[in-house]
């Protein structure tokens, strides 16, 4: 799992998203509540590494998976996403895909070019990504493009429940403030597990009236529906991109629900 370099993902990738989620060695846990736990380590380029993990005993494995599938339910509960455009498929089990982050002035927006690669195992479920480039998909103005070096989603059955444990590894570009990091282990990482199960106890209900039987994610015929990417389009690159400085800006400047 190399960022910036597309290729079809093997069982080794995967193992490494496993043993990140399963690991002990080298993580500090900085927030605990209820049935949520963060827990951080430094990464490759002094960026931290973020582990959250909470159990839903309302929400089964395979509900959960589609819900983080299904880019038609995305907007449904990520409110931050102000585009998202499906690029292609490597193969039914790998594709590509642009997304767009807001932000919260004076911070400025991100974009990605990611793969995302999921295996399905059963009782074991894996959704994982990593920035990559292709031709048609440069930096977008207004925004700065940032880097995922690794991010996944696991997801265990536990009965009629299921446990998610999502780590992300990623630089953002920029210079940020420090308490903005710390926000987002201790805030923000909480959030995303509280709107994922959110999102899921709604998303049955949801599906009912929209496009029930298309879930190309779990019937590989409908990936057919994508156009083939060739690897030819995704030369890695070095994009040119202005440095910001956004290192100080205050906390005070951010309102306490804008996470």
């Amino acid at each position: 799992m190399r960022v910036n370099v597309a290729r079809i993902f093997e069982d080794t990738d995967y193992a490494k998203i496993q043993t990140l989620c399963e690991s002990t060695e080298g993580w500090t846990q900085v927030y605990h509540k209820h049935s949520t736990s963060v827990w951080v380590q430094m990464g490759e380029g002094d960026f931290q590494v973020i582990r959250a993990r909470t159990h839903l005993s309302d929400v089964s494995a395979s509900t959960l998976y589609d819900v983080l599938h299904d880019p038609d339910y995305r907007p449904k509960w990520d409110r931050h996403m102000t585009a998202s455009q499906e690029i292609g498929m490597l193969n039914p089990n790998n594709d590509l895909c642009y997304y767009a982050l807001s932000s919260v002035p004076p911070i400025r927006p991100r974009d990605f070019v990611m793969q995302r690669s999921w295996l399905d195992a059963g009782d074991e479920k894996l959704i994982c990504s990593h920035s990559v480039c292709h031709d048609d998909f440069p930096p977008q103005k207004g925004y700065i493009r940032a880097t995922i070096f690794k991010a996944g989603y696991r997801i265990l059955r536990r009965g009629d429940g299921c446990e998610v444990t999502y780590v992300t590894h990623s630089d953002p570009k920029g210079k940020l403030p420090a308490w903005l990091i710390n926000r987002l282990t201790r805030v923000v990482a909480p959030k995303l597990m509280k709107k994922v199960h959110k999102a899921a106890l709604n998303y049955l209900a949801w599906k009912k009236d929209h496009r029930p039987h298309w879930k190309p994610w779990l019937f590989p015929e409908q990936m057919l529906e994508l156009r083939k990417i060739s690897l030819s389009e995704c030369t890695p690159r070095t994009y040119d991109q202005e440095i910001v400085d956004e290192s100080r800006i205050g906390e005070k400047e951010i309102a306490a629900d804008d996470d």
